[in-house]
């Protein structure tokens, strides 16, 4: 991959940073325009909602189950229409989260003028943050340096 740079508001990262950051964070990103159509996905490992490039182009509704389409859809209309900047829900299905609680969050995104360019969807395992013992698991992951 080429050492180009791209300079963002925090500062600069090479194409090979910014394309290892997401194939490596847990979190998955799905990026859909104005238009609701999906243009980017990060490419994790273990995904819990399967991409591919093949998605790329589609109409986000496409990729969502019948049950949320209707959900989808209505919040997606209210970030066109300003009337909301994000959502965050958590959910637990044997079916599409790997029998596990997941955390999933839209984010809308708009461009300097305030004009809305889009969503971002950002989905996460969750089973680490309701851990009951937390506190001692992290004392143990500090001690036994768990990775």
């Amino acid at each position: 991959m080429p050492n180009n740079k791209i300079n963002l508001s925090g500062g600069s990262l090479t194409l090979e940073q910014l394309d290892a950051i997401f194939k490596t964070i847990p979190q998955e990103f799905d990026v859909v325009d104005e238009n609701d159509t999906i243009v980017w996905s990060s490419m994790n490992e273990g995904r819990l909602f399967e991409r591919t490039t093949a998605n790329l182009g589609k109409n986000v509704l496409d990729v969502h189950a019948e049950k949320s389409k209707p959900h989808v859809k209505r919040v997606l209309e209210q970030m066109h229409n300003n009337e909301r900047k994000s959502l965050s829900i958590n959910l637990w299905s044997k079916r599409w989260s790997k029998n596990q609680p997941i955390n999933v969050s839209f984010y809308s995104l708009h461009n300097e003028s305030g004009d809305y360019i889009g969503c971002v969807e950002v989905t996460q395992p969750t089973k680490d943050y309701q851990w009951k013992w937390r506190r001692l698991k992290n004392f143990l992951h500090i001690i036994f340096k768990k990775r």
